[in-house]
């Protein structure tokens, strides 16, 4: 299991590159860009691009994410930051906002947009670890709620399908569905209270 969970800083690059595999880039060569930019953008980037490009993200800060490490290894991932800051997870009609917020009111607003946990390390509840951290994050920078629009599958699932999260694990964590655009895809927000 994970002994402890860190922000995603410039200097840990090289753990997140060890973990999604230099080449690889995570699912299918995603490098965490698949929900910050449009659909066209994403499909005409080159793999070695969307690495380049999450690296930039990465290097300018805030921390975009959370990595869970075993020892030294990073063995997690999950992305956690302004909902405004994910350009297709604000325009999918899964993920889309509900509600009509001014700027300064949708930037209070967080999401959890993807987990990527390796290979070893997955079914042992290490996606629920990293959510409960990226609630505690999120808390922790003045979000006033957070946003997720994970899976509640109707069958098993195969490797990558979960990347989303699950609805099961959120619901646990007091996450409540806000909408419904998709038979399996519930979008769903915990709002935070000011500690």
């Amino acid at each position: 299991m994970a002994e402890s969970i860190h922000p995603l800083t410039a200097d840990r690059w090289p753990d997140l590159e060890d973990l999604f595999g230099p080449e690889r880039g995570a699912n299918s060569g995603c490098w965490c860009l698949w929900p910050r930019v449009a659909g066209v953008e994403f499909k005409a980037m080159a793999r070695e691009d969307r690495k380049a490009a999450f690296q930039a993200i990465v290097a300018a800060g805030p921390p975009p994410g959370l990595l869970a490490y075993d020892g030294d290894r990073a063995v997690g991932w999950c992305a956690v930051g302004p909902r405004d800051s994910l350009a297709r997870f604000q325009s999918a009609k899964t993920s889309r906002p509900v509600d009509e917020l001014d700027e300064t009111a949708m930037s209070s607003i967080y999401a959890i947009s993807c987990f990527f946990i390796r290979a070893g390390y997955r079914k042992r509840g290490l996606t629920r670890r990293l959510a409960t951290e990226a609630i505690a994050y999120a808390r922790a920078k003045g979000a006033a709620a957070i946003d997720v629009c994970a899976i509640e599958p109707p069958k098993t699932l195969s490797w990558g399908e979960g990347f989303v999260g699950i609805a099961s694990v959120f619901a646990a964590l007091g996450f409540q569905e806000i909408a419904r655009r998709s038979p399996h895809r519930p979008l769903m927000r915990l709002t935070l209270e000011r500690r």
